[in-house]
């Protein structure tokens, strides 16, 4: 339920730029989204959708860019993707530390027109 707002900032953020840009509407948004940040892509398009109506992101094309978190391995300076149940660095067996990757939420783009 947190998308709602989230998308809803977003949108305002996208029709800001695009009357700030002199444009009509927005026809793009690349939104990057980590695995780990919370946020469910189904839900943020959903709320796209219908919170854009009647705005100058209505019919614009939502795309989401997943980014899969990674771990790193403290023994080996490996970074890599956790298997299903397990942290285990494929390089060297060590289980693997959190990073930030996979935690990002940002807009990469708007295009507008």
């Amino acid at each position: 339920m947190h998308e709602y707002p989230i998308t809803e900032q977003m949108i305002k953020i996208c029709n800001k730029h695009c009357k700030e840009a002199g444009a009509e509407r927005v026809v793009k948004v690349k939104l990057v989204v980590g695995d780990r940040s919370g946020c469910v892509s189904e839900s943020i398009q959903m709320y796209f959708d219908v919170i854009s109506e009647g705005t100058p992101c209505e019919k614009a094309e939502l795309e989401i860019i997943r980014v899969r978190s990674k771990l790193k391995c403290p023994a080996c300076g490996e970074m890599f993707e956790r298997e299903l149940l397990s942290f285990a660095c494929p390089k060297c067996g060590t289980d693997g530390e959190p990073t930030e990757i996979g935690k990002e939420f940002y807009i990469e783009e708007i295009e507008v027109e």
